[in-house]
């Protein structure tokens, strides 16, 4: 009796390979992926975008924006704080009340009164036409709808029929 061994047995086995994914499509959709919502935020930004600008320091920079250097200059604070809003300038209108109160005391049910704080405006910007810079400073406290807020009273007249500028340049600051 002849014993024969079959030729599974006589030829070695590989090996199998360990399973190793291949993660370059994966790569491809990510960076795909990343490229898109780079471009969909760029473009969104500019939908929410305020037009806010940081003190400056240093010296006097040349702005065109009053017609007489020697006029007197505004220098208009808005400072929002628990207790209210206070409205801080060199006119006779942004002059500081006496002690420590704020300008526009904080209402009854814990909201600030900007209708009040924009006729405030309107009559500084009649005494000072053409100057348009404020600078804005809260508590850190304070919500940060109560600044948006302000700064929209600041920007424009809330007037139903007409819209006018009062002071669109605002500068934000720190307590």
């Amino acid at each position: 009796m002849a014993f024969y061994y079959s030729r599974r047995k006589l030829k070695p086995r590989e090996e199998e390979e360990g399973g190793e994914l291949n993660i370059v499509p994966y790569l491809d959709i990510l960076m795909n992926l990343i490229i898109f919502m780079l471009l969909s935020i760029t473009g969104l930004t500019a939908f929410g975008a305020l037009n806010v600008s940081a003190p400056t320091y240093g010296g006097a920079s040349a702005s065109g924006g009053q017609a007489d250097p020697d006029a007197p200059k505004l220098m208009l604070q808005v400072l929002i704080s628990e207790k209210g809003l206070y409205v801080r300038g060199n006119g006779k209108e942004a002059a500081a009340p006496e002690g420590d109160a704020p300008t526009l005391p904080v209402l009854a049910g814990g909201t600030y009164d900007y209708a009040a704080l924009n006729a405030r405006l309107v009559k500084i910007k009649a005494e000072f036409p053409q100057e348009t810079k404020v600078i804005v400073a809260a508590d850190p406290n304070v919500p940060y709808e109560a600044l948006i807020h302000t700064m929209d009273a600041l920007r424009e007249t809330a007037g139903p029929t007409e819209h006018k500028l009062l002071f669109p340049d605002v500068t934000l600051s720190t307590l």
